[in-house]
């Protein structure tokens, strides 16, 4: 069934994800879900992306069950440790310190509830950070955009740039992998007007990687 009509719901505030729905030729209205943001203990990092990404999918289809509602959570995690949004300077310091010249895993849950339809996915990629200095640290601490960052960073920063490289589809590192939303919107029958390998704004699509496999 083919829902060109059907209204869209992104269910994030996240500025970064809206951009990036956008740049899909999506319309969509924006619902913020309340859900907490709650790690639980020895969770594995695939599992609790995938977990909250339902929750907030579900929290904001059960007010609007005729709508197609997406939601997404990124999840930081050096060496199996999930690293959260820091609450404190001293924790993005911790953390962005932690990262410096290592490499860490990004998973992104990203979940998709229709009528009759509810599916999740999780992609994966693995970023290496650069050794950004102790001064470099506290100039982009200063500006205060760590604060609602997994791991206390943002890769598409201007001024800090803090990854040096990465393996798997780059889109998912700022919070919504493409090729991902894609499949999930097109299983339940949304049309999406311009295909992820087009849209991505990184110009790094690559299907192997931007791609989850073949069924769902």
């Amino acid at each position: 069934m083919i829902l060109p009509m059907a209204r869209l719901i992104l269910a994030s505030a996240s500025p970064r994800r809206q951009e990036l729905l956008r740049a899909l030729g999506l319309t969509f209205t924006v619902w913020p879900p309340e859900v907490p943001e709650i790690i639980h203990p020895g969770e594995p990092p695939e599992a609790a992306a995938e977990r909250l990404a339902r929750e907030k999918a579900q929290a904001v289809f059960s007010r609007a069950p005729h709508a197609v509602v997406l939601a997404a959570d990124t999840v930081v995690a050096l060496e199996g440790t999930i690293l959260g949004k820091p609450q404190t300077a001293a924790e993005a310091w911790t953390m962005l310190r932690a990262l410096r010249g290592r490499d860490h895993l990004v998973v992104t849950g990203v979940a998709v509830a229709a009528p009759g339809q509810h599916h999740c996915l999780a992609a994966r990629s693995r970023v290496w950070m650069r050794r950004y200095r102790d001064e470099e640290i506290a100039a982009y601490i200063a500006t205060g955009d760590p604060f609602d960052k997994a791991g206390s960073y943002a890769i598409q920063h201007p001024t800090f740039r803090p990854v040096e490289r990465v393996e798997g589809c780059t889109c998912n590192v700022v919070g919504l992998p493409l090729g991902y939303v894609e499949t999930l919107l097109t299983t339940v029958g949304l049309t999406v007007p311009r295909p992820a390998a087009l849209a991505c704004p990184f110009g790094r699509y690559q299907a192997t990687v931007c791609r989850p496999p073949a069924g769902l």
